[in-house]
């Protein structure tokens, strides 16, 4: 058995040769919960909050084990004497008990680490290692089955992950010397995420090393534009001597010395921007934000559901 969370959550039955998608979106937050803390307990009331936030139903503890029980007969009863997945009761919770068989998110880290580790020494190697890993990706992360902190905050570190696949896959097809063929794709890797500065950086290389000097300068001007009018800030040292090396057709940009360069320019590109771990906790804050709203109307349709009553108890009162 494994599971898949690269997208819509998925139970997969290697025996049967099915995917089993849980029904309800609280099944699916659950089992993710679960797979992404597997071997550790969580409590009761840490699964109600991940599963309902501040404002759980009076039944909270008993749909919590209804769901449960539901998500074991997807997975079915593990054969005696086999270490498969299993979700097994504690005395103050539930916990995933690991199996043999990896998600999708641990091949997805096996193979970027095998990938990123290849790009100076055999970019042609990367490229595979790199394109297999974004191969498992089939939506954003924990499609759908997102309720609570747990869930939002791992979907955030995947998607993390999987940008900064990418810029080590661009690299390494600059170190091929393929920068025609990945200008189309950095250009709309930059309308995605226009604060995202290595992207601008690969592609501003990539269209210089094109004959498109002109256009890799334009691109700097939009970013810096952006950053300074949105959140009044300027582009990191990084690109601004990059930009530099542009104007002054430096050698660094034709060859093996680029990559010197470059390592110097981005020698973390996880750590690197601060631009980049700004944005994750946007993305974090903007789900916090969308639970409170969520608690907050359904605290005002409470209220509105009681307004009626307490009208009528009043006037019997007078």
């Amino acid at each position: 058995m494994q599971f898949c969370i690269l997208g819509p959550v998925e139970i997969i039955d290697e025996e049967c040769h099915r995917r089993i998608v849980p029904p309800g979106k609280n099944q699916r937050a659950l089992l993710a919960t679960l797979v992404i803390k597997a071997g550790q307990v969580l409590s009761t009331d840490r699964l109600i909050s991940e599963l309902w936030g501040m404002n759980p139903p009076t039944t909270a503890v008993n749909s919590l084990q209804a769901t449960v029980a539901r998500l074991r007969r997807l997975m079915d009863a593990p054969k005696p004497g086999t270490d498969d997945w299993a979700i097994l009761t504690q005395e103050s919770g539930y916990v995933m008990r690991p199996g043999r068989g990896k998600t999708d998110a641990d091949r997805f880290v096996e193979l970027s680490d095998q990938g990123r580790a290849m790009v100076a020494v055999d970019p042609g190697r990367a490229v595979s290692l790199l394109r297999q890993a974004l191969a498992l990706w089939r939506g954003p992360a924990l499609e759908d089955a997102i309720c609570g902190d747990i869930c939002a905050t791992f979907a955030i570190q995947l998607a993390e992950g999987r940008l900064a696949v990418l810029e080590a896959l661009y690299e390494a097809n600059l170190r091929l010397a393929r920068h025609h063929d990945i200008i189309a794709e950095l250009e709309g890797l930059v309308g995605e995420h226009p604060f995202r500065e290595r992207f601008h950086d690969l592609l501003m290389v990539a269209l210089y090393r094109s004959g498109r000097q002109a256009e890799a300068l334009s691109v700097y001007e939009r970013l810096r534009t952006r950053l300074a009018r949105e959140l009044g800030l300027e582009p990191s040292p990084a690109l601004q001597q990059r930009v530099v090396d542009v104007l002054n057709r430096g050698v660094e940009l034709d060859g093996s010395r680029l990559h010197q360069r470059t390592a110097a320019f981005w020698p973390d590109q996880e750590d690197n921007s601060i631009i980049s771990g700004l944005f994750r906790e946007v993305g974090h804050l903007r789900h916090r934000l969308e639970v409170l709203t969520r608690e907050h109307n359904a605290l005002l349709d409470r209220v509105d559901g009681l307004l009626p009553m307490l009208a009528r108890s009043k006037g019997g009162g007078k």
